[in-house]
């Protein structure tokens, strides 16, 4: 069975991350890191506030910091463990989200989307909020992992518009689900086989402004992540640069 598979084998590769503003926003409301724990086990995360004056960038750095402070002293058993304690961290998160908020009167209604990513030997825990998202490429495949968990995503699912409507939709920003702003959340939390694949976690000012075929193309290339990174964000304001865009990539280094 998936979750009674047992392996010693520790992941070894390449990261890098980067948030830039765009060229259209006053604050860079985007947090990213990828971070190795002194196991072995790899944690990936990319955060989009929301909010504006509402510190849209304050709920989106608590999330990251709070949970990579605290990953780095975790102790997986197994994957399922690793998928306890990422459910348990991002839910005392949103309340401490929340409470803040509650706080100030400045801070209300604050909150931010959250894509993350453990890799623990051979399996790969994903978290979901929002409209962040995680790739991976798998053999020259570049594949969304994650599903937006946005009002234009409903409306195609349920067939009420089209692949291609969903890009221009008036609403097509409104999000369904976001960390910090109710006392409690539904997290999308799914495991998967890890063999190797290449990862990228990026939120919505990547993905709106560079389309898939060249953000396949680029991270497929043979350049360092960190440069990657770099291009994707390049390509993004040169093609208008609407929103803070935040980009982590993860390569491992031996064979599936």
């Amino acid at each position: 069975m998936l979750f009674k598979k047992k392996t010693k084998k520790v992941p070894i590769g390449r990261y890098s991350c980067k948030s830039d503003v765009g060229k259209v926003r006053v604050t860079n409301e985007d947090h990213v890191a990828a971070k190795v724990n002194s196991r072995g086990d790899i944690f990936l995360v990319v955060c989009d506030g929301m909010g504006g004056q509402n510190k849209g960038e304050l709920a989106s750095s608590i999330a990251v910091n709070h949970l990579v402070e605290d990953f780095v002293n975790a102790r997986f058993l197994n994957v399922l463990s690793a998928q306890m304690w990422l459910n348990r961290k991002i839910r005392a998160v949103n309340r401490y989200i929340y409470d803040e908020a509650r706080k100030n009167p400045l801070y209300k209604g604050m909150g931010t989307t959250l894509s993350a990513v453990i890799i623990y030997r051979e399996f790969m825990v994903i978290a979901q909020i929002g409209d962040s998202r995680v790739y991976q490429i798998d053999n020259g495949e570049f594949t969304q992992l994650t599903k937006d968990q946005t009002y234009v995503e409903f409306l195609y699912n349920t067939g009420q518009i089209t692949k291609e409507e969903m890009a221009t939709h008036p609403r097509r920003h409104m999000l369904l689900n976001a960390l910090g702003t109710l006392p409690s959340i539904d997290i999308d939390l799914t495991i998967k086989p890890y063999k190797g694949q290449t990862l990228l976690l990026c939120s919505d000012g990547l993905y709106n402004n560079v389309n898939e075929s060249t953000i396949s193309s680029i991270i497929r290339g043979k350049d360092s992540p960190e440069e990657k990174i770099n291009e994707l964000i390049t390509i993004a304001n040169n093609n208008g640069g609407s929103d803070n865009i935040g980009i982590v990539i993860w390569e491992a280094t031996y064979g599936g």
